[in-house]
């Protein structure tokens, strides 16, 4: 798939460079055989579709008002087709088509974000704007609303460091979240006979610091430059303003059981293995906190997960952490000690 046919159509032509390499990411090829019905008039649906090659027709199925004709390359096929909905038209392929589909709202996300931020890129630290579109692929970002991005680009201070330097220490108190521009980084904690044992390497692009900002809790972890780099760092109460409260979506018990029942939803349980054992909510899984950035590659993206615990502070942790993975993870509002069940139902 290439960028350069997308810049000619709307709103593409007024995305930034690396805002269109993003739509270019996000943008799915579908190719049509001739009679192939794309949408029928009345269709809800959540995408645009793009003629990109080929002819379509849009039937109005009213008998006096031809269909429209529509040709790749035309003035009319800069535009998405049949963009209201419920769909007004029934589009057919008259010929072999490819149409790029996005969907409606990562679309409009995508535009929101960067007509919000293009300016605010183009002189933040006045060197190398790239990165912060490098930020914007991270999907927790993503989910930021465009309105935060502004002062959340804008309250990221830079801190050069050094290889060996500690950034964060093992029961320190919480006072920024770190974001690494440049560098690689390890994640340690001492273990009961006093060594430290390693937990995980972080790259560019990858953060540290959010359990101690969103628990109240004293570091878990201590965090060890391994290069010499470069870290953005964002203090405490920006981050629960700018970034933890969009990103951490409490569901009540009754909207989780309509999560349940209508979109596929996932219970995790992210208490340890012991306290799961005692009982939980039936049907749940258990994946404890600890473990949760080793294993949460086995999750299935597409469903969304609504996280629990006994007060709802680790399950939030948890979900911000799955939102930095793309994932759309839910908290249940005040955990298990809000069901106001003395002992939930056994898994056992």
């Amino acid at each position: 798939m290439q960028a350069a046919p997308l810049s000619q159509l709307v709103p593409f032509n007024g995305l930034s460079e690396e805002a269109l390499q993003l739509a270019v990411q996000q943008g799915r090829m579908l190719h049509l055989e001739t009679g192939q019905t794309l949408f029928a008039r009345g269709d809800v649906d959540r995408d645009s579709y793009y003629l990109l090659d080929g002819e379509v027709s849009l039937d109005a199925a009213e008998d006096d008002a031809p269909p429209l004709i529509i040709h790749a390359g035309s003035d009319a096929a800069r535009q998405p087709l049949a963009r209201l909905k419920p769909r007004l038209y029934t589009c057919v392929a008259h010929v072999p088509c490819a149409v790029m589909v996005f969907a409606d709202d990562a679309l409009d996300r995508l535009v929101a974000r960067d007509q919000a931020t293009s300016y605010e890129v183009t002189e933040f630290e006045g060197d190398d704007p790239s990165w912060l579109f490098d930020l914007l692929r991270n999907p927790s970002f993503s989910r930021v609303p465009p309105a935060n991005l502004h002062s959340l680009f804008g309250n990221f201070e830079p801190l050069p460091v050094a290889p060996g330097q500690e950034v964060i220490r093992q029961g320190e108190v919480g006072d920024y979240y770190y974001l690494i521009r440049e560098g690689s980084a390890q994640v340690t904690r001492a273990a009961k006979d006093g060594k430290p044992a390693l937990l995980a390497r972080l790259e560019p692009g990858q953060g540290f610091g959010e359990e101690a900002l969103i628990s109240g809790e004293p570091r878990n972890a201590t965090v060890t430059m391994l290069s010499q780099g470069l870290l953005m760092r964002l203090a405490a109460g920006d981050f629960r303003t700018l970034l933890q409260q969009p990103l951490i979506h409490q569901v009540a018990p009754d909207q989780a059981a309509a999560m349940l029942r209508t979109r596929g939803a996932v219970l995790l349980d992210v208490r340890m293995e012991d306290e799961y054992r005692q009982g939980s909510l039936k049907g749940s899984i258990n994946l404890p906190l600890y473990l949760l950035r080793l294993r949460a590659k086995s999750l299935d993206i597409s469903r969304p997960y609504i996280l629990f615990c006994q007060t709802g502070r680790r399950s939030s942790i948890a979900a911000f952490l799955l939102a930095q993975r793309g994932f759309d993870a839910h908290v249940l509002s005040g955990g298990l000690d809000a069901m106001k069940i003395p002992n939930p139902a056994s898994n056992s």
